[in-house]
């Protein structure tokens, strides 16, 4: 017996346009062009301050926060590239526009922080068996420094940090190197109070356990994204069961849930309905409903009458 489809896009917002199509968009955090270029700046200038001063002081932990605050800076570029090209329109062969290039981004700034770490362990392990004595005023005053500018480059994140991972990931990154020049801070404290070699090199073995922590998360999220699985934050069960509980569905089959970037949702689902198709407020009613259930902003509905395509036509 033949089945009847009815291809339907269906958007968040339920626009109605011809040929029955509907279109809507989730709306990502407002722009952090700014933001980004203060960050970029504001980190490049203390990266080469902090650098020349490691290594004239021979503090290895200086040192390190450097080449991880180098990693950041490079971060921060990547992913303001993205966010750019995040908003560049569809074209004939890119029909998504550049929006997945925000989860490249983030798979991209994690990869950067594993290499980070890389070449940060092996010059502390090597300055650990030739240990130097550090000069603990130098690494206070510019870990000092340091803690000041992280903290107020992720303070111009801090909004929009629940929304996108990528504007989460520059948050976290310079909370975390705040927090890190701190340890810099109170490693420079000790070397003056105790004048022990190994506290240096020490330090930037802890530096080096904060990055990894945070690059694992990152490196998670964004390796789920680009394997396109359900968001987190999107139950695929309730989502189904929603749509199963719609007026006249009588079965929901190959029912996908991806991210189309960091900050948007996409879905495509077959229902099957016997009783003909339902019409255009059916479907604007389950694209407002799934926007704001599950803030998925992307919908293509088919819909169907033969219940037998419920177990493939």
């Amino acid at each position: 017996m033949g089945a009847a489809h009815s291809h339907i896009s269906t958007g968040g917002h339920g626009h109605g346009l011809d040929h029955g199509h509907a279109h809507g968009h989730a709306h990502a955090p407002a722009g952090y062009g700014r933001a980004f270029a203060i960050g970029v700046a504001l980190n490049t200038i203390f990266v080469a301050v902090e650098a020349v001063f490691g290594f004239l002081s021979g503090s290895m932990a200086l040192v390190a926060d450097a080449g991880h605050n180098l990693s950041d800076v490079l971060s921060l570029l990547i992913a303001w590239a993205a966010s750019v090209a995040a908003k560049k329109p569809p074209t004939a062969r890119f029909t998504y526009g550049m929006k997945s290039s925000t989860i490249l981004a983030a798979l991209a700034n994690a990869a950067l922080l594993l290499v980070a770490i890389g070449a940060i362990l092996f010059e502390t392990v090597h300055r650990l068996f030739d240990p130097v004595r550090p000069e603990g005023w130098t690494m206070i005053a510019v870990a000092g420094i340091g803690v000041i500018i992280n903290t107020a480059t992720a303070l111009l994140f801090m909004r929009g940090r629940r929304g996108d991972i990528n504007i989460r990931g520059a948050f976290l990154h310079m909370a975390a190197d705040a927090l890190v020049s701190l340890g810099v801070v109170i490693a420079g404290v000790l070397v003056l109070l105790t004048a022990a070699l190994w506290i240096d090199p020490v330090t930037s073995l802890v530096i080096v356990l904060v990055i990894g922590w945070g690059t694992w998360g990152l490196l998670r999220d964004s390796v789920k994204m680009g394997l396109l699985a359900v968001p987190e934050g999107i139950d695929e069960g309730a989502v189904r069961n929603y749509l199963a509980g719609l007026p006249g569905v009588a079965a929901v089959h190959d029912l996908h849930i991806w991210p189309m970037s960091t900050t948007e949702t996409a879905l495509t689902a077959h229902l099957v309905i016997p009783a003909d198709h339902p019409g255009d407020a059916f479907l604007a009613d389950l694209a407002q409903g799934l926007e704001h259930r599950f803030h998925i902003g992307h919908t293509t509905v088919q819909v169907e009458r033969d219940a037998a395509c419920a177990a493939g036509c």
